[in-house]
């Protein structure tokens, strides 16, 4: 329970800081801020910082290798009710978006190995989980989650498009999934 809080507290200190890779032009908010959704225009989005570790079920990951695809990011833990009622919309929006060059990739916080792999497998998850108890990764992104769950959707040239600090249906995620999807890359990665 004390690490609950201490997570929460920290997740609502780190919240405060300004949207660093989202500014605004001429009085107009380059983001939209609206129900719990943060999204960035393709020319303010801020790049993602390196999202790398270990695997829940072993070895590791950097999200670095998927340049080219849309990652989801899903921040969660097996002790978090919200994330045990979006786990199959997230499942469903990966089955439903993975071939239009859509990868997910969950991030397991606040958490003991074992309730984690038998939430995965209870949920029937078919995406990896970076394994990470204190957090860290969710502290390194510029627009870091303060709830959880919390979803980031990087485009394509690995920058923040999307932050959802709720939990999410399919018929709310599918559609933003497939509208970064859609998105072309910018010539050599950078806008």
């Amino acid at each position: 329970m004390n690490a609950r809080r201490w997570t929460a507290g920290l997740l609502a200190a780190v919240a405060t800081v300004a949207l660093a890779g989202c500014s605004s032009r001429d009085g107009e908010e380059a983001c939209d801020n609206s129900g719990g959704i943060i999204e960035c225009a393709p020319d303010q989005r801020s790049a993602a910082p390196k999202l790398a570790g270990e695997l829940l079920t072993g070895g590791s990951h950097d999200v670095a290798r998927d340049r080219g695809q849309v990652v989801v990011v899903n921040f969660w833990g097996s002790w978090c009710a919200p994330c045990r009622a979006e786990a199959d919309d997230l499942e469903n929006t990966y089955q439903a978006t993975k071939a239009s060059g859509v990868t997910f990739l969950g991030i397991n916080i606040q958490d003991q190995r074992d309730k984690a792999l038998a939430f995965e497998e209870s949920f029937k998850v078919t995406y990896p989980s970076l394994f990470d108890p204190p957090s860290r990764l969710a502290l390194a992104l510029d627009i870091p989650p303060n709830t959880i769950p919390a979803t980031v959707v990087l485009d394509r040239d690995g920058r923040i498009a999307v932050v959802i600090r709720a939990a999410v249906k399919q018929e709310g995620l599918q559609p933003i999934v497939e509208r970064i999807a859609a998105e072309k890359p910018a010539p050599n990665g950078s806008r």
